[in-house]
């Protein structure tokens, strides 16, 4: 049996992070229902302190997720979980964004302008790859 599955990144702040990678991949961040929100807080399943105001609408604090503009057809979901402590060490996955190499500099540019950090560039044969790190220092290749 196969099965479907979401990427999980921990953040301190996951909707500005998730904005930041929406824009990063060319995808969209998931709209999050505003009406029930404000329902659970009403019924008492949540309080004001479970959620916040995120350009201008009112969404779960604890996280943010983006899609392909395809779907889940396409790609998986990714989440950007709230999480209190920050990030540490390296991570152990990463993701691999395939741009093509005639592209890997231009898209360098344009990540690091909008807050990545180059920290590597690496090579295997005629394959190269350049590391960056997001404005939360998770790492990512761009090949």
């Amino acid at each position: 049996m196969a099965y479907d599955f979401q990427v999980v990144i921990d953040t301190g702040d996951p909707h500005p992070l998730a904005d930041w990678w929406a824009d990063a991949l060319g995808w969209r961040v998931e709209p999050q229902d505003e009406a029930l929100i404000r329902e659970m807080i009403e019924k008492g399943y949540a309080g004001d302190d479970d959620t916040t105001v995120h350009n201008g609408a009112l969404v779960w604090k604890s996280g943010a997720a983006i899609r392909h503009p395809d779907g889940l057809e396409r790609a998986p979901r990714v989440l950007f979980q709230l999480v209190p402590e920050p990030k540490q060490v390296k991570n152990r996955v990463h993701l691999d964004i395939r741009v093509g190499a005639g592209k890997i500099d231009d898209e360098v540019a344009r990540l690091t302008a909008k807050g990545a950090k180059e920290l590597h560039r690496g090579r295997q044969g005629p394959n190269w790859w350049v590391t960056l790190a997001d404005p939360e220092g998770n790492e990512f290749c761009l090949s």
